[in-house]
């Protein structure tokens, strides 16, 4: 018995100590870089980082083993925002039963030694009770309250005979302590269903503003598709009855699959700037990425600079996980020097960080050729910037 007793303390302090380390350890930049922003070493938020009480029952009279009862396979697509002076990010936590979970987790300075919160939130449910919920957009609003807008999947009732046949819908919960959240209604629009639905931080024309993504089914977009735009009167009982697309998808780029808005937008002298996913189809499947744009002040649903080509898109380890090729991201955070930490997940399996800022942002939205949609123009600009260079003497 002693030394059943000895080996579980063993085991105990192994995990604690590593689990320790793991949280404690420093990140850095990775060198040079593109000079549109700085890529981390490291990921910030991994499934290791789950709090060990999470994951084990630490009882050695009922896990004398000190087995692994409950566990995470992947901690991806966080909502971020700045939140009593912390970089706080509301991570998807996905268990081994593929059922995910929201869980806040915070940082000093953004890039490192995030620390869970002692419990998952408790998402309360409507009465139509969710199967699944996950890749939460947070939203400070004027109105103020924080949103989280999250998609909600249950099983497809019309095809009753198929376990696979699923359906999404926007899920909407306000909080202003990120612990107590208000479940609001579903969003209601009329396009089918809704995945990667984004609060506008600010009223326009008096109402509440939502960057939607309509699709037929589940996985596809079908016909459609493209990052949408609508207004509601209430986000309690939030309706969409016009819903236009901003950006579309074009054939042979970045996006000609499916496209979708990331986090909210971040305002500028210049304009928003946002921050969206792209996918196109490979032979070794699908490949998703991040590409950037920019929308007018005044008229947020009006594209004004889209620079062509993704932004990031997964490099190195990064390419390998649960979904491969994949890099997603809806949540970044603009802190008070206007730095930019892009919260970005990578194969379905782990959260990384990217640094920018306001000014560079900027810049690569105004100054970067847009997508000239052919070989030809793509050449053509190639040329104009060896020109331009030639002059310089390089």
């Amino acid at each position: 018995m002693l030394e059943k007793k000895n080996a579980f303390e063993s085991r105990l302090l192994a995990l604690q100590e590593a689990h320790q380390n793991l949280l404690e350890k420093i990140n850095k930049p990775q060198p040079i870089g593109n000079g549109i922003y700085q890529r981390w070493r490291n990921p910030v938020i991994t499934r290791e980082h789950a709090p060990l009480n999470w994951r084990y029952d630490l009882n050695p009279k009922t896990n004398p083993f000190l087995m692994e009862r409950i566990g995470v396979n992947a901690t991806l697509n966080a909502g971020a925002i700045m939140f009593n002076g912390k970089y706080t990010i509301v991570v998807r936590v996905e268990g081994n039963d593929r059922k995910s979970y929201f869980a806040v987790a915070q940082s000093d300075n953004g890039v490192d030694n995030f620390k869970f919160w002692e419990r998952p939130i408790t998402m309360p449910e409507t009465t139509n009770p969710d199967t699944n919920v996950y890749d939460m957009r947070l939203t400070a609003h004027q109105d103020g309250y924080i949103y989280g807008l999250f998609c909600t999947e249950r099983k497809d009732q019309n095809y009753p005979d198929d376990t696979s046949a699923a359906e999404a819908q926007c899920g909407i919960a306000r909080t202003t302590d990120l612990i107590n959240w208000e479940r609001l209604p579903d969003l209601i629009t009329h396009s089918g269903q809704q995945r990667n639905v984004v609060l506008h931080p600010e009223f326009v024309e008096g109402k509440y503003a939502l960057y939607t993504r309509p699709q037929d089914g589940f996985i596809t977009v079908g016909g459609g598709g493209g990052i949408g735009w609508g207004l509601t009167e209430s986000m309690e009982q939030a309706e969409i009855t016009n819903e236009s697309i901003i950006d579309e998808k074009f054939y042979h780029t970045i996006s000609e699959v499916k496209n979708g808005q990331g986090p909210a937008p971040i305002k500028t002298p210049a304009g928003w700037v946002h921050l969206a996913h792209g996918v196109r189809n490979t032979a070794a499947g699908l490949r998703y990425v991040l590409y950037v744009f920019m929308t007018d002040l005044e008229k947020p649903w009006e594209v004004i600079h889209k620079p062509g080509g993704h932004f990031i898109a997964p490099q190195g380890e990064e390419r390998v996980g649960d979904v491969s090729n994949v890099t997603f991201a809806n949540g970044w955070v603009r802190n008070n020097n206007d730095e930019v930490f892009i919260y970005y997940a990578s194969s379905d399996t782990r959260l990384h960080v990217a640094t920018t800022s306001v000014q560079q942002l900027i810049d690569y939205c105004l100054n970067t050729p847009e997508d000239g949609l052919r070989s030809a123009k793509s050449v053509q600009a190639l040329n104009q910037l060896i020109d331009a260079n030639k002059q310089l003497g390089y």
